[in-house]
């Protein structure tokens, strides 16, 4: 049986297609609060369904590198769309004292960082999932459609915010899901999920109604041939629902550290395992880290998911380390 990554390269060529063949989606440049904010908190998930339109030709973002494995490739990520909030630090904390730092805050969520660095690496992107209909959710809206990524989903509450405390090349987050985890199954359009490739978050499968949303996101995947992948996410939050859920959902990759696939247990998969500065174990092997000054390690997993699944594993060590050199979790 071919090795993953022979399997991940071999499908992003076959499966690629050119961008006027994708049904219509909510782009990028229509997403109403990645606009001009225009729509109201009260604006049914049904408005925010594609309309049957050909969209233009995609543009590809300032900062995207086409890699030569990347074949238009259409990935779609669930999960969340948040504000994030990078506080990089010389020095850690110290309870009751006050520290200098440098700070950064825009668009997040693990599967909102998926998207934008499969668009920077010359994919099609596309984001589902529930976002803010609040000032932080049309900011971290339009930041990812900046990016090339196009977003569907309904838009009603507030927008989650995480606060990412970064020292010392490591990171440490206190997060608040906002309206993330109220996305229900009746809220998705099938059209979303006519892609390649279905990358969940775990986060989204955590609880209900998320989690059922997540499931029934991937039997529309599968309905329409996409492979299926899912990031654990934090090994803190792995019990036995949880588990369950992820089973059900039969993804052919698992993406997780070693303390996550510890914990989790069987679970009939390819393992790719991150081991941050160590690389990452495919398949049983393991595969060096390419070299980089970090200055920030947030997110680094997610580029290296985004680079894996749409060019394989080089392209994905090669986006985990730009995301290492520079703050933030975005391209």
């Amino acid at each position: 049986m071919p090795g993953i990554v022979e399997l991940v390269e071999a499908g992003c060529v076959l499966e690629g297609r050119e961008s006027g063949n994708r049904p219509g989606a909510v782009r990028a440049s229509e997403a109403p609060s990645g606009g001009n904010g225009s729509r109201s908190a009260d604006d049914s998930a049904e408005r925010e369904r594609p309309q049957p339109t050909s969209p233009p030709s995609r543009r590809l973002p300032p900062t995207s590198v086409l890699h030569e494995t990347i074949v238009r490739v259409r990935l779609v990520s669930l999960g969340d769309l948040i504000l994030d909030v990078v506080v990089s630090l010389e020095q850690a904390l110290v309870p009751g004292d006050d520290q200098a730092a440098l700070t950064r805050v825009g668009a997040g969520g693990q599967a909102a960082n998926v998207a934008a660095w499969a668009a920077s690496l010359g994919a099609e992107a596309r984001f589902v999932g529930k976002r803010g209909a609040d000032a932080a959710g049309e900011l971290a809206a339009r930041e990812l459609a900046s990016r090339g990524v196009e977003l569907a989903g309904p838009v009603s509450g507030r927008c989650g915010v995480v606060v990412s405390i970064a020292s010392s090349g490591e990171r440490s987050m206190a997060s608040d899901r906002g309206s993330a985890t109220e996305l229900a199954p009746d809220e998705l359009d099938p059209r979303w999920f006519d892609c390649d490739v279905l990358h969940l978050s775990g986060y989204a499968l955590l609880r209900d109604p998320a989690a059922s949303a997540a499931e029934r996101a991937v039997e529309l995947a599968g309905a329409a041939g996409a492979r299926i992948s899912v990031d654990l996410s934090s090994w803190s939050l792995i019990d036995d629902a949880y588990r369950a859920r992820v089973r059900s959902c039969g993804p052919e990759i698992a993406f997780a550290t070693e303390r996550e696939r510890e914990t989790f247990g069987r679970l009939d998969a390819n393992w790719i395992v991150k081991r941050g500065a160590a690389g990452v174990v495919v398949s049983g092997v393991e595969h060096q880290a390419h070299q980089a000054e970090v200055v920030d390690s947030t997110g680094a997993g997610d580029a290296f998911a985004a680079g894996f699944l749409v060019g394989g594993l080089e392209v994905g060590l090669a986006a985990a380390a730009r995301c290492c050199a520079k703050l933030g979790a975005m391209p």
